[in-house]
């Protein structure tokens, strides 16, 4: 399966007349807007690696910092965001991994009082209806980076709708995740950000 990365689809058209710095600054003060003004958001999603290999499921969010991706039936993962650490659990292995959620590429979701500005830039290409930025810290490259991309849609956050991203770590692994179904600002219960963990008989975080 060959699927385009959302990067080469991401696009957005700004006038002009206005000054560079004034495109990046109204472009992101949008993005910024969205962010905060979506506090819970489900969605399904396709997510597809280097490879071109694809696993779809259901993604949970709820600021700040909570987030589950629930693979399809049958793939042993779990990705969960408990608004401390995000954890990677792979039951197959019974094998757990922590990250801090602050300086995972995920980081710029699930916290809407960062500041864009600081370590954010427009990816502008040419369609007026797409936006997408790119995050990242240049002071700690090995936390990767994020192309985030967004749809003008007026009934949306902060006018914008979340499409999808491209993750790339820092050995230039890149992860591909396209959304759909998208709803905000929906009842999310923060048991929904609980998990089995495979290291304890029975044992639950």
């Amino acid at each position: 399966m060959n699927i385009r990365p959302l990067a080469a689809l991401a696009a957005v058209a700004l006038p002009l007349s206005l000054p560079a710095a004034a495109q990046q600054q109204g472009t992101l003060a949008q993005v910024q807007q969205h962010l905060k003004a979506s506090q819970t958001m489900t969605a399904a999603f396709a997510q597809t690696d280097r490879a071109g290999k694809t696993l779809s499921g259901t993604l949970t969010l709820k600021k700040p910092g909570k987030v589950r991706f629930q693979y399809q039936k049958g793939v042993p993962l779990l990705i969960v965001g408990d608004g401390n650490a995000l954890w990677f659990i792979d039951y197959s292995v019974r094998q757990v991994s922590r990250w801090p959620v602050k300086d995972s590429p995920l980081g710029v979701l699930l916290d809407p009082s960062r500041d864009l500005s600081r370590y954010a830039k427009v990816v502008p290409t040419g369609n007026p209806d797409v936006v997408s930025i790119e995050a990242h810290d240049p002071k700690r490259p090995e936390y990767g980076r994020i192309t985030m991309v967004f749809a003008r849609n007026a009934a949306a956050p902060g006018g914008l709708m979340l499409q999808g991203w491209v993750a790339l770590d820092s050995q230039n692994n890149r992860t591909t995740v396209r959304l759909s179904n998208q709803r905000f600002n929906v009842p999310v219960s923060d048991g929904a950000f609980r998990w089995n963990d495979p290291r304890r008989t029975g044992g639950r975080r």
